[in-house]
């Protein structure tokens, strides 16, 4: 049996900072791909990468028209798979999105999509988790300070950070309606959280994260540090960002809705193992347990 070194120990007893072990930019500088090298040595000094137009006005209106399809379909509202707003009841968001609906498929395969993760990455690639989210306005739910690696590892079994997420706008992203913050620079430091994991901790996490939740003193320290950018854009616009990102998103208390397809690739030269500090797997729909490369 293969031991893995476990790099990034979280939920233990005491908060712990330490340094990135793994590359930023897996790829050579000189791999082919969308992403300009420019674009690639911002993308490892800030941790993340912006496009202001992936795509054009009409395919943002027929992701939308799926958008809305899905949360009006009574199977999909019924399916374990939709999360709701803990008080409206309303869905939040909608995982393993690519294997509900062939659209959505079709934009995981899409090499504007997926052409600069394996960049990136320097790999082919899987898809770790998707899903759409809605946000829609009058107090929509945000989420709170976290790292995605944090929770990756502990509950889903990611050994390394060679993992990228790509938000892809479908409404625009204003400077008031829950819009995504990242500290630049934080994917460098690995924050190690305080106390254990609860069995099926993801049924309250999706909706409220607690468990993996860094402290206000090391969130403050990473701010004062790193400074806090907020992401604003017209639909079609889309941020790809490191897995280690300390990021977040506010509630939306204006009558603008906010909704975006949130896709997780992964190296398939680091597919998940068992959790590093969670006494359970999450479900494969929220932790894919299906290493098969994009094509």
């Amino acid at each position: 049996m293969t031991v893995i070194t476990d790099l990034y120990p979280t939920r233990g007893t005491s908060e712990v900072a330490v340094p990135r072990q793994d590359p930023v930019v897996w790829g050579a500088p000189d791999t082919p791909g969308p992403v300009p090298t420019a674009d690639l040595q911002a993308y490892e000094r800030d941790g993340f990468l912006t496009v202001d137009r992936l795509m054009g006005d009409d395919e943002v209106a027929v992701y939308r028209q799926e958008l809305e399809r899905l949360v009006a379909d009574p199977a999909v509202r019924a399916d374990p798979r939709s999360v709701r707003e803990p008080k409206s009841q309303e869905i939040r968001s909608v995982f393993e999105v690519h294997r509900i609906s062939e659209v959505f498929a079709r934009l995981v395969r899409d090499e504007r999509v997926v052409g600069r993760a394996r960049q990136i990455l320097g790999s082919d690639v899987y898809v770790h988790q998707s899903r759409i989210n809605v946000k829609p306005g009058f107090g929509a739910g945000g989420f709170y300070w976290h790292s995605d690696f944090e929770t990756w590892h502990a509950e889903d079994g990611l050994p390394n950070m060679r993992t990228v997420s790509v938000s892809i706008a479908l409404t625009e992203n204003h400077d008031t309606n829950g819009g995504l913050m990242i500290m630049p620079g934080s994917h460098r430091t690995f924050l190690g959280c305080a106390g254990a994991t609860p069995r099926d901790n993801y049924r309250k996490s999706l909706r409220m994260q607690d468990a993996g939740t860094p402290s206000d003193e090391a969130l403050t320290s990473l701010a004062d540090r790193h400074g806090i950018r907020l992401f604003t854009g017209r639909a079609g616009s889309a941020t790809w960002f490191d897995c280690n990102c300390m990021h977040g998103s506010g509630d939306n208390i204006t009558p603008f809705p906010r909704s975006n397809v949130f896709i997780v690739f992964n190296s398939v030269e680091n597919e998940a193992v068992e959790p590093f500090a969670a006494p359970v797997r999450r479900p494969e729909y929220i932790g894919a347990r299906d290493f098969t490369p994009v094509r």
